[in-house]
């Protein structure tokens, strides 16, 4: 004999289908012209609902950037938890820090989203900064394996590494001119501020 679907659970996963329709037109939207493109009334229009539709199934535009972000920072998490870890910390290092510009230069719109504060007005959720956080600390962990233990060489570390994302997103789009320079950049910082 089947089970009749209990009629709430129906209506999450409905609900929960429908958000994610909508978060995936509202990151179609961003990746071709921009964070600041995002409008709610043109996202209804693109997701073929109503504005209140919307509305039903967020709060607010930043209850859809707060979304957005806790995607973005899962992502994150996620690629960190999938790299691997060998004996030799320092291509670990480099492994990560490859992996880190990868996923920011092939996906702008996130990068911005996630590590530059570039909407105005929004403050990701508790919630969706502490998945940010988790990966941060993936980082910390892996320059203390390093031997670098200092908070502020991972300020340094942090600093560097997105400033080349943002030099290759700026002036070398689709190119590796910025990208490239990780393997140098890691070993001299880890010269600098690494166990010998």
């Amino acid at each position: 004999m089947l089970k009749k679907p209990v009629a709430g659970n129906w209506r999450e996963a409905r609900r929960e289908s429908a958000r994610a329709a909508v978060l995936a037109t509202a990151w179609q939207m961003v990746r071709e012209d921009g964070l600041a493109v995002l409008s709610l009334r043109e996202l209804a229009r693109r997701a073929g609902i109503t504005t209140p539709t919307v509305y039903a199934y967020f709060a607010s535009k930043n209850a859809i950037f707060d979304a957005m972000f806790a995607e973005a920072a899962q992502s994150f998490v996620d690629l960190k938890a999938s790299l691997p870890v060998t004996d030799d910390p320092r291509a670990d290092l480099l492994t990560e820090a490859r992996a880190f510009i990868e996923f920011c230069v092939s996906d702008v719109a996130r990068y911005q989203l996630l590590f530059q504060h570039s909407v105005p007005g929004f403050t990701p959720s508790p919630q969706s900064y502490e998945l940010a956080v988790s990966a941060l600390e993936v980082t910390r962990e892996l320059l203390a394996r390093n031997g670098v233990h200092d908070p502020r060489y991972l300020d340094i570390w942090t600093a560097v590494t997105t400033g080349l994302v943002d030099q290759q997103v700026s002036n070398d789009p689709g190119g590796d001119r910025w990208s490239r320079l990780i393997d140098d950049v890691t070993q001299m910082f880890l010269a600098q501020f690494g166990k010998d």
